[in-house]
């Protein structure tokens, strides 16, 4: 399927390269969209999405689970682009493309149930009046997608925001628009009457050009910094945003835990997808009991994971994200950290073999700061409630996980984060029905679930007159003992109520 078609070109011709990080070879040539060519989108947009938005729910829901069927029968071909053009290994990929066709059919399903017209509670004093909610569509929707996943995680955006109604304008990472471009194309198969699903491609220019460009509501995945500067850009015409931001997610290990099982889903949780991860763990708080045994467990199982061709770990897909990892590495080593997997000499760009430190001072800018590789830092607690404190001193609030029997439930709940997983780790982004979402530095708003319906739609209010009543009080004929007996009835039903 060709990334190139039928896509907003740009006056003066500019393009740019999509490189595979692995080889450096040229995986697509694409265009730099410009401000005026992204405004041009939208407006494109703008009228697909008064027909869009129109369809029955039914019908849009057809459409998406088709769209899931195309994703589907071209499960090769676009593995092969996000492996080649992300780095990552096959068998990752298709990770994201399970759980991209999960969500689209939820959202498929669920989109009307959640939005459709629905009586609410009434009033006494407007007994005359049915009260209803729904909620529609809010028109064109703007995506900014990262590079980590160049699938899954703006798909749920993508996904939730069609399954609403709404047009979308998706702008992908430079470093990996040609994913974008293949997921538009592949909607045009189920949807070609209308523009619905756009892409426009290039650098930071074309996204602060989609923000000012009267999309209807931004949805940014990324960095904290970056999401700063996508608020302060949407703020001009107050376009509301929608921000996943990054993360530096615990691991927490109580004394009754499996640990074979905690340290197996610390590895995976901190180096899959060479630990380019928003909701990767990065920290390890274990209780002092079964530290020793779990960082032996560690070390057992990082022995056989290495990054290269045909590896379990692909390479760095950003060049500079590997410098941020030397730079978190040798600051943990310099302040008394000690290296039991790996160390500064894992790094080889663009791979790193898997890292794990110990004794990491809470100061460490791996312990403040998100480091975004294959590295863990696994410290020593006291006890289940000091590993929840430390936790929680974080800035961030995206994902975190506890291992234990009895308290780990409890523990997960009094985590400051948006989500958490007991006994498993990034557990919670594989249902569609939770939804995900940070706090703090980790940003705001939901995607996935009813909430991630909802953060694509408006809610709409009507009361409607049901039947009509002899005397009403909001009128200026009113009769004049009506008063006295509303402030009569008041009295009598939540007067005497003392506390």
């Amino acid at each position: 399927m060709s990334v190139t078609t039928d896509r907003p070109q740009t006056e003066g011709g500019e393009t740019f390269e999509s490189l595979a990080p692995a080889t450096g070879d040229v995986v697509a040539t694409l265009p730099v969209h410009g401000e005026a060519e992204v405004r041009e989108a939208v407006q494109r947009a703008r009228r697909a999405a008064q027909w869009w938005g129109t369809l029955p729910f039914d019908e849009r829901g057809r459409r998406l689970r088709a769209y899931a069927g195309v994703l589907a029968r071209g499960r090769d071909e676009l593995l092969d682009l996000i492996s080649r053009e992300n780095g990552k290994p096959r068998v990752d990929a298709l990770i994201e493309h399970t759980l991209v066709l999960e969500h689209l059919n939820w959202a498929a399903k669920n989109a009307k149930r959640v939005m459709k017209p629905r009586k609410v509670s009434g009033s006494m004093l407007l007994s005359n009046i049915k009260p209803i909610l729904e909620y529609q569509p809010l028109g064109v929707v703007g995506v900014i997608g990262p590079w980590n996943y160049p699938l899954f995680t703006p798909m749920g955006s993508i996904a939730y925001a069609l399954a609403a109604g709404n047009a979308v304008v998706f702008k992908p990472s430079e470093y990996t628009p040609a994913v974008g471009g293949w997921l538009a194309e592949a909607f045009k198969e189920v949807v070609p009457e209308q523009p619905v699903f756009q892409v426009v491609t290039g650098f930071g220019e074309t996204g602060a050009a989609l923000c000012r460009a009267g999309v209807d509501k931004l949805a940014f995945t990324g960095s904290a910094p970056t999401g700063r500067k996508i608020m302060a850009a949407c703020a001009e015409t107050l376009t509301p945003v929608l921000l996943e931001l990054g993360g530096n997610d615990a691991l927490l290990v109580d004394s009754d835990a499996d640990i074979h099982t905690a340290a197996r889903a610390a590895l995976w949780g901190g180096c899959s997808n060479a630990g380019q991860t928003c909701i990767g763990i990065e920290r390890v708080y274990v209780v002092d009991t079964v530290y020793d045994k779990f960082v032996d467990e560690l070390k057992t199982l990082a022995a056989d994971v290495r990054a290269g061709e045909g590896a379990a770990l692909g390479p760095m897909t950003m060049p500079k994200q590997v410098d941020v990892v030397r730079e978190h590495v040798d600051d943990a080593l310099a302040r008394g950290a000690r290296a039991v997997v790996g160390g500064a000499d894992s790094i080889h760009a663009p791979w790193i073999d898997p890292i794990v430190l110990v004794d990491v001072p809470d100061d460490a800018l791996m312990m403040r700061e998100e480091t975004f590789g294959p590295v863990l830092a696994v410290n020593r607690v006291s006890s289940l409630d000091e590993a929840v404190d430390k936790a929680n001193r974080s800035s961030y609030g995206l994902g975190a996980a506890v291992f234990g029997k009895k308290r780990g439930y409890d523990a997960a709940r009094r985590l400051r984060s948006g989500m958490a997983s007991v006994n498993s780790v990034l557990s919670f982004a594989g249902f569609p029905a939770l939804p995900f979402g940070g706090v703090g530095e980790s940003g705001f708003g939901r995607i996935h679930g009813e909430d991630g319906l909802k953060e694509f739609t408006r809610p709409k209010s009507i009361a409607k007159v049901r039947y009509s009543v002899p005397v009403e009080m909001m009128a200026f004929d009113r009769p004049t003992w009506l008063p006295s007996m509303i402030e009569k009835m008041d009295n009598f039903r939540f007067g005497r109520r003392k506390g």
